[in-house]
């Protein structure tokens, strides 16, 4: 072989395996974009209100959802290190740390949320016809964060070791789960094709009763598959559950900055909401539903940043810091032509995919027009995600958290809060666009400059 052809054939390695570890999860997250589809729709079809009552909190269930992927995030990276290094032993422990710290976790967000659930959609601006289904639907979430954080944690653990496909296949069933229980919860008793089909006629709650119990069985399936099923992680072997001092600070001093990040990103977010409630129901619920069909964009995005936290988790405990390197390019160069190619579907199929999801026309029509505008950002939004994932695999999550402050509260909101008032939803997504763009142009110079590969796990 050649000296000119064996750096071709090495790049070519290397970008199948980032496809090998990437595409169950892109074909699990475009799943999980589709269930939403699905699930919106469902709730959609009660009218604007439902939406609207849904989008109110979803800011605010993204942040506890934040909270739990931060928590898994500080032991799944020392995972991914153990692993790579040859350490299963080590790795098996710190994932019994990681467990222990979940029953107590989930249990503290839990009681947070379920205390402030009657209040929250008050304190967010919510219309008055809406606030109830709000509150009702932040309240059974809230009861499930415990369930939420075991399965973070055993999902991103075992992506950590290298099984991309299981966490596929158990999120890929809970999404199917909650489209089968929301068609009995959601709707009431009636008749389709000639057949009584039973219902609970629960509305808005039964969409999160339904996403609950989804969440309880596939959770236990994960924890089965991490704890009993995996080669590397199995808890069968011999181990001590004694207190380990040193895992807990390294997983703080992963996830405080993660968690920090979190914050910053759905406070924003929160703010955002506050931006647009008083545009009115059909800019609440074009909002929410505008969301929820970009997620068909950035969804794969995530999938690959998914893939770049284990390959570059593993090579850095492998000491490889030029293997490092070389999947986080990649990895972000594969994200960023996936989504480009996404973000060019999106816009020529808007119309098509809001009149899937409502069927109220002044929701059809603002919802198409904002997303249309978010299909510029695309490929550099593509940019942070898998940037962000590559340096999350390295424990690099301090300075992540700090670029997505500056991006979020000095671009996003201060645009968003100017432009409202006179372009209206308009304006707040133009608003999200450009941020979007600077902030992948942030974690661009972040990547290349390199100084992420120095950190230790």
């Amino acid at each position: 072989m050649s000296t000119d052809t064996q750096p071709q054939q090495n790049h070519a390695a290397l970008m199948k395996d980032v496809l090998r570890l990437s595409v169950p999860s892109i074909l699990a997250q475009l799943t999980s974009t589709a269930m939403e589809y699905i699930d919106a729709t469902m709730v959609g079809s009660l009218g604007a209100n439902a939406s609207a009552a849904i989008g109110l909190v979803s800011s605010s269930t993204w942040l506890m959802g934040g909270m739990c992927g931060a928590a898994a995030t500080g032991f799944a990276v020392q995972v991914a290190h153990r692993i790579g290094a040859g350490q299963d032993g080590e790795a098996r422990n710190v994932l019994r740390q990681a467990l222990a710290f979940s029953a107590v976790f989930g249990l503290l967000l839990a009681l947070v949320g379920t205390g402030i659930s009657r209040r929250l959609p008050v304190w967010l601006g919510g219309a008055p016809e809406i606030v109830g289904d709000s509150a009702a639907y932040f309240f059974i979430f809230s009861c499930a964060l415990p369930v939420l954080v075991f399965d973070n944690v055993a999902c991103m653990v075992l992506q950590c070791s290298g099984d991309m496909r299981t966490p596929s296949v158990i999120s890929i069933l809970m999404c199917v789960l909650d489209v089968v229980f929301n068609f009995f919860l959601i709707f009431p008793t009636r008749r389709v094709g000639g057949f009584l089909i039973p219902g609970a006629g629960l509305g808005v709650a039964g969409a999160a009763l339904g996403s609950t119990l989804s969440e309880v069985l596939c959770t236990a399936l994960a924890l089965y598959a991490v704890c009993i099923r995996s080669p590397k992680l199995n808890l069968r072997i011999p181990g001590s559950w004694r207190l380990d001092a040193g895992i807990h600070l390294t997983a703080a001093r992963i996830a405080i900055p993660a968690a920090f990040e979190r914050l910053i990103l759905n406070f924003a977010q929160i703010a955002v909401t506050r931006i647009v409630a008083p545009l009115g129901t059909v800019a609440v619920a074009a909002n929410s539903l505008a969301v929820t069909a970009e997620s068909l964009c950035y969804m794969p995005g995530y999938g690959i940043a998914a893939a770049a936290t284990t390959l570059v988790g593993q090579s850095l405990g492998a000491k490889r810091k030029d293997l490092a390197r070389r999947y986080a390019r990649l990895s972000t160069l594969l994200g960023a032509l996936v989504m480009a190619a996404a973000g060019v579907l999106m816009y020529a199929a808007a119309p098509l995919m809001f009149r899937m999801l409502t069927p109220d026309p002044e929701v059809r029509a603002l919802g198409a027009q904002v997303l249309r505008i978010e299909a510029f950002a695309e490929p550099l939004f593509a940019v942070s995600i898998v940037a962000a994932g590559a340096l999350r695999g390295a424990g690099d999550t301090l300075v992540p958290s700090i670029l997505n402050l500056v991006s979020m509260w000095g671009v996003r909101i201060t645009l968003a809060t100017l432009l409202a008032p006179r372009m209206g939803l308009a304006g707040v997504w133009l608003a999200m666009c450009l941020e979007l763009c600077a902030r992948g142009i942030l974690f661009l110079i972040r990547l290349l400059r390199g100084r992420w590969l120095e950190k230790n796990v």
